[in-house]
């Protein structure tokens, strides 16, 4: 597909994870980019991302992006009103990732908006499927006391997952419940471990990495601890519930679970709504685009594209490095061993380069 020509395609359009398919048209970038910019009409940029032409501008919920700030993107032209969507995302600071020879275009999350909601305290909510298929949402335990714990199928923590269930069966008549996230991309992989904890807590798996970029999540082990009213008392924390990895991460499981039983039964959870705020990383256009890198990544190597599904996650890896959920969930998929040689290569880098693997808070945050 050369850049140097328009063309009308049949095109999937990825718009943070929600897919749908547009009859797009392609042109060259203004400033003869590395790809062609994507034209939709009005009424595709309506269906496939939510915005509404208005006589104020696009619109979608609280958000209008004014008309004069759009105008030089738009064509009517062709008798037909279009707009150049990779510029639009452009305007709301989101990241795209596309790959043309497979028409895909991915939209994802602008790090604005992804460190506005988690600094304002309320935890987003999500729905994800368990390892049978069935799901379940956060909201749904609402008026309890929850630790949503993340966790892997390529990660030691995945010995911790019997220890997490009994602190939910232990501490259930207090108002408490474990909600469990497995950020493995295919549930093959988690699901055996799930089935060896037996648990009784929801016990999920977010193959699409949705929840974890919800969350901002860049490594696993990491739990946070949600109030009865939905608002986060303690944000990204890494916490083991056994001492198994203790030599590797010097973290102590016994005072992870003694400030978790004083935050269930007295409400301390060592942190005010205020440091809650203060502790809560953003972030970054990177690990944004990274994000987005690695959705179409996922998307192409389910779809067949294996050559072009490992060139995304091999750029996902180079722009937030210290993402290791996105770079290391990926290395299953690719057939490298996540528990290997290049895993603790890229490890020791990271360390050398004064990166922390683990993100453990304040011993009193």
């Amino acid at each position: 597909m050369p850049s140097t020509a328009i063309t009308t395609v049949e095109l999937t359009i990825l718009d943070d994870h929600v897919e749908s398919r547009v009859d797009a048209v392609l042109r060259p970038a203004p400033d003869d980019g590395a790809g062609p910019h994507v034209w939709l009409t009005h009424a595709d940029v309506e269906r496939a991302l939510g915005f509404t032409r208005k006589p104020q501008g696009w619109c979608r919920g609280e958000i209008c992006i004014p008309a004069a700030a759009v105008a030089r993107i738009e064509d009517a032209s062709a008798g037909v009103g279009l707009l150049d969507v990779t510029a639009f995302a452009e305007l709301l600071g989101r990241p795209v990732a596309t790959e043309p020879a497979a028409r895909v275009l991915a939209l994802g999350a602008s790090a604005a908006d992804r460190s506005a909601a988690l600094a304002a305290g309320d935890a987003p909510d999500f729905t994800l499927p368990d390892a049978d298929g069935v799901e379940h949402s956060l909201g749904e335990l609402r008026g309890r006391k929850v630790a949503l714990v993340f966790w892997a199928s390529w990660c030691g923590c995945r010995y911790d997952l019997p220890a997490w269930e009994r602190q939910h069966a232990e501490l259930a008549a207090e108002g408490f419940s474990v909600l469990s996230v497995a950020v493995d991309r295919r549930t093959e992989d988690a699901a055996p471990w799930i089935a060896e904890a037996a648990p009784t807590h929801p016990a999920l798996i977010d193959v699409d990495g949705r929840v974890a970029d919800l969350y901002q999540l860049l490594n696993v082990p990491t739990v946070v601890w949600i109030d009865e009213h939905g608002r986060i008392a303690r944000p990204n924390d890494t916490q083991f519930a056994t001492d198994l990895f203790r030599s590797m991460s010097g973290l102590d499981s016994g005072k992870t679970l003694a400030a978790l039983r004083r935050w269930v039964t007295t409400g301390d959870a060592g942190v005010d709504a205020d440091t809650v705020a203060g502790l809560t990383e953003p972030s970054t256009p990177e690990r944004q685009r990274a994000r987005t890198e690695a959705a179409l990544a996922l998307w192409l190597l389910r779809h067949g594209h294996e050559r072009a599904a490992e060139r995304h996650f091999a750029a996902a890896s180079e722009l937030a490095p210290e993402d290791v959920t996105t770079w290391r969930s990926a290395m299953p998929l690719l057939g490298v061993d996540p528990m290997g040689d290049e895993y603790f290569a890229r490890r020791s880098a990271l360390e050398a380069a004064g990166v922390p693997i683990y993100r453990p808070l304040p011993e009193r945050a």
